[in-house]
């Protein structure tokens, strides 16, 4: 069973195209249940009725001007407990997740991680059944997907 998965490191290159974001560096927490993503100016809207949620997104940590704008259908909203112990309610969306030659939906809830070195945390969820983690490694899938 383990060879149907893919091997990664605590650090990887992963893309979301859904969100139009390609090699954002990630890095890998097993110890986090969820997955988050660092965005700014989050705004609900209506789309065909349905809630959706509108944001930014610097991919570029040392190129705060570079700004992708995007959406996407609002999931669910949750309670979610941040590494410090602080609790917050988080927008939650589903999108496509790229890494090595795999992808699969994922489940990523919306948050400030301005004070975080990795624009995505990629947690247990996300993870699923599909990826093993050797955490002495990085970017075994390679700098570029």
């Amino acid at each position: 069973m383990s060879q149907d998965k893919l091997l990664i490191g605590a650090l990887e290159i992963a893309n979301l195209p859904e969100l139009g974001i390609s090699d954002l560096k990630i890095r890998v927490d097993t110890g986090a249940q969820t997955s988050s993503l660092h965005v700014d100016n989050i705004r609900t809207v209506k789309k065909n009725g349905k809630p959706w949620v509108k944001f930014d997104i610097h991919p570029n940590l040392y190129n705060v001007d570079e700004v992708i704008r995007t959406e996407a259908k609002l999931k669910d909203v949750r309670w979610i407990k941040s590494s410090n112990g602080s609790r917050q309610q988080r927008y939650v969306i589903e999108t496509l997740f790229q890494i090595g030659q795999r992808e699969w939906p994922i489940q990523i809830t919306l948050t400030d991680r301005s004070d975080m070195t990795y624009l995505m945390l990629f947690g247990r969820e996300g993870m699923g059944s599909h990826v093993l983690v050797d955490p002495s490694q990085t970017f075994i899938c390679g700098e570029n997907n």
